[in-house]
C-alpha cells in the first residue's frame, strides 16, 4: 500500500509542476524518496533494464537506443531529459509504474547513468545489460582519476549484469579481465582518419593495466582509444562487432558486412552508432530491423541544431565541459568544415552539479587545431570568457580574432558587424538555450531591444 501511495504521490507533484511551469524531471523524487530512500528496489521491472555509462557519449547512445527500440515497435521508458542521477531517474520510474500493479509499463527500461552514482541509484542486480561507452579525464573535481570511475562502475554491477565494452578503451577493457559475468565488445578498426601517434600528450591510458608496461598502440582514434597490445603480457583488444570502413564524408561505416549510415559526420558518431547496434543485436534485434532505424528512420544527433542568421548558416553544438575529449571531438566537427567561419565559445557555469569553478581541464585541450586560415573570428562569452580567451592566446592564436563579448544580449549585432561565413556556437548546457533563443529571436524579426 505504502509504495503505492508514493508512485501516486509521484505524479501528482509531477503534474503540478507541469501545471507551474516547472521543470517535473528531477524535483517529485527529491520529496517522495524521504518518505523511502529504497522505493526503487520494490518496483517490478520490465524482462530488460539497460544502462549506458561512460565519460563521454552516453546521452548520444541511449538516444539513439531508443530510437532503434521504438521504431521496432518496443515501448520505451528512458530518461530523453538527460537527468541521469538518483532523483531524476526515480521520478522517470515512479511516473511509468502502474499504481495498481507497481509495475514499469514497458518493454525496455533504458537508462543513461552516471557512472559516479549507478550504485546509488541501484542495487547491484538490478540492471540486465550496461554499455559502458569510455572512461577518461571527466569532472575530476567531482570524479577524481580515470581509474577512480572504472571501480565505481565495476563495484556497482555482479555477474547478473551483461556488460557492452567499448574495448578500443584499454582502460574500459580492463573489465574483461574482472567481470564474472557475460561480456560483449565493440570497437573500430583503423580508418582514414586514424593516426599513429596521439595528437596530445595528455593520455588517460599509455600503459598496461595487467603487468604496467608500456602498451604498444599500432593506431590511435583519438585520446587513448585505438588499437593496441602489451608486448610483455599479451594484453589486447578482442573485438565481437567490428566498425569498418568508417566514411565521414560519406556518414557511413559498416558493420558485420552492413553498410550503416552516420548521423553526424564525425568519427564520435560510428562509436555510438556501433554500441546502439551491438547492444540492440545482444537482446535479439535482427539485422533488418536495426538497419532499417539507422539507414531510412534516421534520427536527429542530440547535440546539433541549425539555424540562420540573415543569410548565414548557424550549427549550434552544445559542448560537455571538464572532459577535454569530449570537447576536442566537438572541435573537429568545426574544422571539418573547410569554408568560411566564424566561432562562439563560452560558459557561465563550469558544472551544474558543485561550483567550485575548476578550469584545469582547459588546458588539456589542444586549441591551436582552430588556428587556421579559414577562422573568421572567435567570439568568448559567458562569466569564464576571459579565462577561455586566455587559453586561446596562450595556445598561439592570433589575438586579433579574438573578441570578447561582455554582454550576451549584443552578440546578434556584433556577429553581423565583426564576422562572416558560417557561424558555429560551441557552448555548455547554460548557454545553449540563451544563444538559441536570440537567434531565433532575430529570424522571427523581433525587436531586440529591452
Amino acid at each position: 500500500m505504502k509504495l503505492r501511495i508514493i508512485i501516486l504521490l509521484n505524479k501528482l507533484i509531477t503534474l503540478i509542476c507541469k501545471l507551474l511551469g516547472r521543470n517535473a524531471s528531477v524535483f517529485p523524487a527529491s520529496l517522495v524518496l524521504k518518505l523511502d530512500r529504497n522505493i526503487l528496489e520494490k518496483i517490478k521491472y520490465p524482462k530488460y533494464v539497460i544502462g549506458v555509462t561512460g565519460s563521454s557519449g552516453k546521452g548520444s547512445t541511449t538516444n539513439l537506443i531508443a530510437h532503434i527500440l521504438k521504431d521496432n515497435d518496443y515501448k520505451v521508458v528512458w530518461n530523453k531529459s538527460g537527468s541521469n542521477l538518483l532523483n531524476g531517474i526515480a521520478t522517470l520510474i515512479l511516473n511509468n509504474s502502474s499504481t495498481l500493479t507497481t509495475k514499469i509499463k514497458a518493454d525496455i527500461l533504458l537508462l543513461e547513468l552516471d557512472e559516479s552514482f549507478i550504485k546509488e541509484t541501484f542495487k547491484q542486480s538490478t540492471l540486465t545489460h550496461l554499455i559502458v561507452t569510455n572512461i577518461t579525464r571527466d569532472q575530476p573535481a567531482r570524479n577524481s582519476t580515470p581509474e577512480s570511475i572504472f571501480n565505481k562502475i565495476l563495484t556497482s554491477i555482479t555477474e547478473d549484469t551483461h556488460l557492452i565494452l567499448n574495448v578500443d578503451d584499454s582502460l574500459v577493457n580492463q573489465m574483461t579481465l574482472k567481470h564474472q559475468g557475460k561480456i560483449t565488445t565493440y570497437g573500430i578498426d583503423k580508418t582514414l582518419y586514424s593516426i599513429n601517434t596521439p595528437i596530445s600528450n595528455n593520455i588517460d591510458a599509455a600503459y598496461c593495466p595487467v603487468c604496467n608496461k608500456k602498451l604498444n598502440y599500432s593506431f590511435y582514434h583519438y585520446g587513448h582509444l585505438g588499437n593496441y597490445k602489451c608486448d610483455n603480457c599479451n594484453y589486447q583488444r578482442k573485438l565481437d562487432y567490428k566498425g569498418k570502413k568508417v566514411n565521414l564524408e560519406l556518414s557511413e561505416m559498416f558493420i558485420e558486412n552492413n553498410k550503416v549510415h552516420l548521423n553526424t559526420s564525425v568519427l564520435f558518431a560510428a562509436y555510438y552508432t556501433l554500441a546502439a547496434y551491438t547492444l540492440c543485436k545482444t537482446i535479439g534485434l535482427k539485422d533488418e530491423e536495426i538497419l532499417k532505424s539507422l539507414n531510412e528512420n534516421v534520427s536527429k544527433p542530440k547535440r546539433m541544431h541549425n539555424l540562420r542568421l540573415d543569410n548565414r548558416e548557424v550549427i549550434m553544438l552544445e559542448s560537455k565541459n571538464e572532459n577535454n575529449l569530449s570537447y576536442l571531438q566537438s572541435l573537429n566537427i568545426i574544422n571539418q568544415y573547410k569554408d568560411n567561419k566564424t566561432i562562439i565559445l563560452g560558459f557561465n557555469n563550469v558544472s551544474r552539479r558543485y561550483k567550485y569553478n575548476d578550469l584545469s581541464w582547459l588546458y588539456d585541450i589542444d586549441f591551436n587545431c582552430l588556428d587556421t586560415e579559414n577562422i573568421d573570428r572567435i567570439f568568448c562569452i559567458g562569466r569564464f570568457r576571459f579565462d577561455v580567451a586566455t587559453r586561446l592566446i596562450n595556445s598561439g592564436l592570433d589575438e586579433d580574432k579574438i573578441i570578447l563579448v561582455h554582454n550576451i544580449d549584443d552578440i546578434i549585432n556584433i556577429l553581423k558587424e565583426n564576422s562572416t561565413g558560417t557561424i558555429f556556437t560551441m557552448v555548455c548546457f547554460d548557454m545553449i538555450e540563451i544563444l538559441k533563443n536570440l537567434f531565433l529571436k532575430e529570424e522571427n524579426g523581433e525587436d531586440n531591444e529591452n
